[in-house]
């Protein structure tokens, strides 16, 4: 197939340092040509990915005028190569001038879902564009509106090693996003009951610091709880692998958490809350626990032994691999192409 990709410009695909979205388009892109496709990209002009790469000339998704340009550079590379489907996981109106068009076109969510723009983009497409969300609760609220599908995030997943044991002593980790909203201050309580060593590890944003130098760094001892900063794939692998169990004490609710998917590959057992996706992530009482409160995640803490790190692994590579998320993303492309033109080519 002749697929054309798209992704936001803000960041290159693959991302040099954090970009979740960025990080799932090159892993889709290099799946694809893997598999003999014709893979077009569309996105930052220092990415490296798999395909033929065609640079946004408007760098910022948030400004207007780049986004009248980069809908005109998907528009004209359209007009002049017969794809067979666009999937787009950059904004919805970089697709507006195909939109009327035949081609089939699929727009992924990583992101809050606007069902105004759902509806108006469906029904501008005449029926041509359809959905994907990265979990079931992203798509609760729009999945009556067009066809939808669910195709989970991933991870890559020779990147990540299964750890089959862990000492007695091994910490537990917090790896994300240091600030209020991910649970960094929640996952230190948790130690702290529980008599664990806490590593944190993860980007501070500028925003937020304030609120850290409160909330955070008066624990941070370097001894029972230490904060690291942020980790590339070969220290994430050794960190997570090396853990006890991930915390994920969210206070928001979360589209996906690739992170989770990053700890299960490594064997690790994810205790979290019952925000967003977590429940369809982590298996209760199989890949680990989940929560409605952090009283309860602290009485989980005794039980993560009770956790086989090799079924952790496992749901990885069934349901949350490159491998398992390229078929994924490809049977719905057959599927989308049929529906539209019959079989693909």
């Amino acid at each position: 197939m002749k697929i054309a990709l798209t992704a936001d410009p803000d960041l290159p695909v693959p991302p040099h340092h954090y970009g979740g979205l960025e990080r799932i388009v090159d892993m889709l892109a290099r799946g694809l040509v893997a598999r003999g496709h014709d893979v077009t990209l569309f996105a930052h002009p220092d990415s490296g990915s798999g395909g033929r790469l065609v640079p946004w000339t408007g760098r910022t998704a948030q400004s207007k005028i780049d986004t009248l340009r980069n809908a005109a550079t998907l528009a004209r590379h359209v007009a002049s190569y017969d794809f067979d489907i666009v999937h787009s996981s950059a904004r919805i109106a970089y697709l507006t001038p195909i939109l009327p068009l035949r081609i089939p076109k699929l727009m992924t969510y990583h992101r809050h879902i606007t069902p105004g723009t759902v509806t108006t983009g469906f029904k501008l497409s005449r029926g041509s564009l359809s959905f994907t969300a990265i979990s079931d609760w992203m798509m609760k609220d729009v999945a009556h509106i067009g066809h939808w599908d669910m195709v989970p995030n991933g991870v890559p997943l020779g990147t990540y090693t299964a750890t089959r044991e862990v000492p007695p002593d091994a910490p537990l980790v917090f790896l994300g996003r240091v600030e209020e909203i991910k649970g960094p201050h929640l996952a230190i309580e948790i130690a702290k009951r529980t008599g664990h060593r806490l590593v944190i590890a993860g980007n501070i944003p500028d925003e937020k610091r304030g609120w850290v130098e409160a909330n955070v760094m008066p624990h941070v001892d370097g001894t029972e709880i230490s904060y690291i900063g942020p980790v590339d794939d070969a220290q994430k692998n050794a960190l997570l692998g090396g853990a006890k169990a991930f915390l994920m004490p969210i206070l928001w609710d979360e589209p996906f958490g690739i992170v989770m998917a990053e700890a299960l590959a490594c064997g690790t057992p994810v205790l979290g809350t019952r925000r967003g996706a977590v429940p369809e992530v982590v298996d209760d009482g199989i890949t680990g626990y989940v929560r409605d409160t952090i009283d309860g995640l602290v009485e989980t803490v005794a039980m993560v032994d009770r956790i086989d790190r090799t079924a952790c692994r496992r749901a990885v590579e069934d349901r949350y691999s490159d491998d398992a998320v390229v078929d994924h993303y490809l049977t719905v492309y057959q599927e989308r192409i049929a529906a539209l033109r019959g079989p693909s080519k």
